[in-house]
């Protein structure tokens, strides 16, 4: 009786015990050298850039006052007996920018009310109101892009004694909190 058998020279063996060890060699290295980023350690901060301020246009109360509510769609309402005109006065939502590595999460806070004070005397009370997009906000751009968010307002108006014609300014304050 005769029996084959597969003869495998012990070179071949060697060869590819070599290539098998060598493979190993490179993909170890290679997954030394690459490393993950997901994200940095620590995160980038983020940098805010002010970009517009909020304006509420022109407008005149009645006897009672109310108030002139910017919204962050650029739009703007009144309520009490407050008359908005259009005189020329633009109304708008106050604009920052943003920017920071692609998917931060950041909170928007408002600060307390501000106190703006008139030109002919008076001062009105300004509550600062969301922002757009809301909170939390995730970064949607890479820098060096930036990304954009807008801030409404309401502000209150007493009557024309307490609260004279003129031009009324002040400042307000926000905080961007990186998470």
């Amino acid at each position: 009786m005769k029996k084959d058998f597969l003869v495998t020279p012990g070179w071949l063996i060697k060869i590819r015990m070599k290539n098998l060890c060598v493979f190993i060699a490179i993909l170890f290295l290679h997954l030394i050298y690459f490393q993950s980023n997901a994200q940095e350690m620590p995160p980038r901060p983020i940098a805010v850039y002010f970009m517009q301020n909020l304006s509420f246009g022109a407008f005149y109360q009645g006897v009672t006052g109310g108030t002139v509510i910017i919204y962050t769609s650029g739009s703007r309402s009144a309520t009490g007996d407050i008359i908005l005109v259009n005189l020329g006065y633009l109304y708008f939502p106050a604009i920052f920018q943003l920017e920071g590595n692609l998917g931060s999460i950041v909170h928007f806070l408002a600060g307390p009310d501000a106190t703006l004070n008139g030109s002919n005397g008076g001062s009105l009370t300004l509550h600062i109101g969301d922002s757009y997009p809301g909170d939390p906000i995730i970064i949607n751009t890479s820098p060096p892009g930036r990304m954009q968010i807008r801030v409404g307002g309401t502000l209150g108006v007493g009557n024309p004694l307490a609260n004279p014609a003129g031009n009324y300014s002040g400042s307000f304050m926000v905080m961007f909190i990186q998470e």
